[in-house]
């Protein structure tokens, strides 16, 4: 992204709620009105121009740090230790407070009365029947409730802030201020730090910065600075003072609480590791050295992502507390509701989980910013996590199965994934998974959301042991927040139903020997080559309107019949479609091995019949599996000349197309029919004429496959042959 131009732009100086966009009414008057001289901030030199820009996190507000306020005796009691952990270490945190118990006492009451008051209230406005009316005021009251106790709860709240589907609509209001609207600490205090860290003058690294925070949330604080060096407006992250002690002693309570309850409720899922997890990705985060690392890394493996905006890090200018990265200008996406942006922020995070395992592992609203050219811009890279290759071709195999109501498969891809104990009875399980997703899975892949799943779930994970890995937690909670996310803009969005067409073009295309197996074993039973499969997972790549934009959106003049023939042919006459036109080659062949049966039977038939002397006929040349393979030819033929099917593009547009397995019975007459489609030019000019269209690479490829086929077709006769000859 390049640099804003100067002179630096303003920021509304009278939005409270929105500090990073212009209002017309703001006059260059207003703006004027809104800077700030070394008067303001004495401490700084006379060379140094300070802006700040009013707003509810100005000091002038009367707002005060909470935190602070009712939560720092956390920090000022001795507990310098806590602050000086470099990485999350359980047995060390037990350690600083189990000598403290009048500190863990202390903070117990203070959580629990917390609460307890909070439940309270509640309880007495449902006996007095004023529920209703007091709904937004408890709201508001649970929201100064969780910055009282600090950035732990915080970090669990904003989690449910972007789930409206889960929450009513006043908490998601409230919870979705602390994204980035908590009251700030002091500037003063901030600039101390920045000195500190970085062990040089404010005035020296900025030309400019903000005397206000631009936003502030429970870790840090964010203000807009313009670096001395080069003139680059920057983004200034400050850690919040105190806040490594606080969010160790939560977890250590967290973490005692976890295993009361696992003991109590006798839970299969190992809810200490689970908490561990969480807390080492949110250690992680309060390391901002390596959030600047993290960050470079994001922006070299995603940056490149059409409409996909990756600020640049300064790494050199960062610390452990401080942060300075390029200045971004945006709205939040949750406000603008662009549904176009949501979809690509889909395709990004299963690029980031399923095909690189790096990915983003906090995409709550406030971390997601639409930029004024439209593009998705992607901040705050402190809580990311790694997905292990085999778990994420584990999770891929377990969409497919369960699209495919493959139940048995199902629950092995759980006993995979970590989900299920090895020694777990699978097939008990898939008896039990059949009744939990056969319903959810009936209304068609685009209608499933995370809701339906999760049904009847509960009780099955309890019957049957199942646990829930460390790492799970954070993959499903990326996912359950970018869905929150989207059904701002879309009450019925699913983001399950828009994640499988990746999904589809991933096991297509994908070259790992997991996959491919994972394929094969899909496409394939008992032998027998399943056409109506491959047309799904076929049908389903090329739904995605994600795609479509990514990849540069196709002549809307073609007939969509048309149009998807070149898809098809365009995708499996390419380098990705090597095993896809493998398998459909090796089908070719067999349904021409059994044509060329069929025809010499018809024509022998048809000679002997004619003779006026009556000749017993030969044994039939073509058998069942012949038949078989002639109508998987005949629906080949369809597919590749006349595109998807009737049923396909109805399936298409009303988004419940399943995959479905059909039983092909065939008779004699049945296969004449089929020999005389094929024969018919018309079922081959649709394909040749769209041969033309393609790419250079395409056509070449096009031209070879006549003399593949004629390999293999021989291939074929000379093995029957020999074994007819042997047997």
């Amino acid at each position: 992204m390049a640099p804003l131009a100067l002179p630096l732009p303003l920021l509304c100086p009278c939005s409270s709620r929105r500090p990073w966009q212009f209002h017309r009414h703001c006059t260059p008057a207003n703006l004027q009105q809104s800077f700030s001289t070394r008067s303001r901030l004495p401490r700084l030199s006379t060379g140094l121009r300070v802006r700040c820009f009013r707003g509810e996190n100005s000091e002038n507000s009367g707002e005060t740090d909470t935190f602070s306020k009712y939560s720092g005796y956390v920090f000022e009691v001795g507990t310098s230790e806590a602050e000086l952990l470099d990485n999350y270490d359980p047995n060390k945190i037990a350690l600083i407070y189990r000598n403290r118990p009048l500190l863990l006492l202390r903070r117990l009451l203070q959580i629990g009365s917390t609460f307890g008051r909070w439940f309270g209230l509640r309880y007495i406005d449902g006996l007095l029947g004023r529920s209703d009316s007091m709904f937004k005021k408890r709201a508001a009251e649970l929201r100064s409730a969780l910055v009282q106790l600090g950035p732990a709860f915080v970090k669990i709240a904003q989690a449910v802030s972007s789930r409206p589907d889960v929450i009513p609509p006043e908490y998601v209001e409230e919870l979705s201020l602390l994204q980035d609207r908590i009251a700030p600490f002091s500037t003063e205090i901030a600039l101390d730090i920045i000195e500190q860290e970085l062990e040089v003058p404010v005035e020296n690294l900025f030309s400019e910065i903000s005397l206000q925070p631009i936003a502030a949330a429970s870790l840090g604080q964010v203000y807009q600075a313009r670096l001395r060096s080069n003139g680059q407006i920057v983004a200034v992250k400050v850690q919040r003072p105190g806040v490594r002690a606080a969010i160790a002693l939560d977890i250590y309570i967290l973490r005692l609480l976890a295993g009361y309850i696992r003991n109590a409720g006798k839970f299969n899922t190992d809810l200490q590791a689970v908490v561990d997890e969480w807390a080492s990705s949110l250690f992680q985060e309060m390391d901002y050295e390596a959030e600047a690392q993290n960050g470079l890394k994001f922006r070299k493996l995603f940056g490149q992502l059409p409409d996909v905006v990756i600020p640049d890090m300064y790494l050199e200018l960062s610390s452990r507390r401080v942060l300075i990265m390029e200045w971004v200008e945006g709205q939040k996406l949750s406000e603008v509701k662009d549904l176009h942006l949501v979809e690509v922020g889909l395709y990004c995070s299963l690029t980031q989980l399923l095909e690189s395992g790096f990915y983003h592992a906090d995409p709550h609203p406030g971390n997601l910013l639409r930029t004024y050219d439209g593009k998705l811009a992607y901040l705050d890279f402190g809580m990311m996590g790694e997905f292990k290759q085999d778990l994420r071709d584990g999770l891929i195999e377990a969409c497919l199965h369960l699209v495919n109501r493959e139940f048995d498969a199902l629950a092995g891809d759980f006993v995979t994934l970590g989900l299920l104990p090895p020694t777990a009875q699978t097939s008990d399980v898939a008896q039990a998974l059949t009744g939990v997703f056969q319903n959810a899975v009936t209304k068609g892949i685009r209608n499933i959301s995370f809701g339906d799943l999760s049904g009847n779930l509960g009780r099955t994970m309890y019957k049957f042991k199942f646990q829930i890995p460390s790492y799970f937690s954070l993959v499903i909670r990326s996912l359950a927040v970018l869905e929150g996310v989207a059904l701002s803009s879309d009450p019925n969005y699913k983001v399950l139903g828009s994640s499988y067409p990746w999904i589809a073009r991933k096991v297509l295309t994908d070259s790992s020997p997991q996959l491919r197996s994972t394929l094969q074993a899909l496409l394939y039973k008992d032998g027998t080559f399943r056409i109506d499969r491959l047309e799904s997972l076929i049908t389903e790549s090329l739904r995605s309107t994600t795609n479509e934009t990514l990849s540069g959106r196709e002549e809307k003049a073609d007939k969509q019949s048309r149009l998807a023939m070149k898809r098809i042919l365009k995708f499996t006459l390419s380098e990705q479609g090597d095993f896809v036109r493998d398998i459909l080659l090796e089908e070719l062949a067999k349904g021409m091995d059994a044509l060329n049966r069929a025809t010499f039977e018809k024509a022998a038939s048809g000679v002997i019949s004619r003779l006026p002397i009556t000749f017993s006929l030969p044994p039939r040349l073509v058998e069942d599996e012949d038949i078989k393979n002639l109508e998987t030819l005949r629906r080949l033929m369809l597919v590749l000349s006349d595109g998807l099917t009737k049923e396909q593009n109805q399936g298409l547009e009303k988004g419940n197309y399943l995959l479905r397995e059909v039983d092909i019975q065939m008779t004699w007459n049945d296969a004449v029919v089929v020999l005389q489609k094929l024969g018919s030019s018309k079922e081959f000019l649709p394909m040749l004429s769209v041969i033309l269209e393609l790419p250079a690479s395409a056509q070449q490829q096009s031209f070879r496959l006549p003399v593949d086929l004629t390999g293999r077709l021989a291939s074929r006769i000379i093995a029957r042959t020999i074994r007819r000859l042997v047997l």
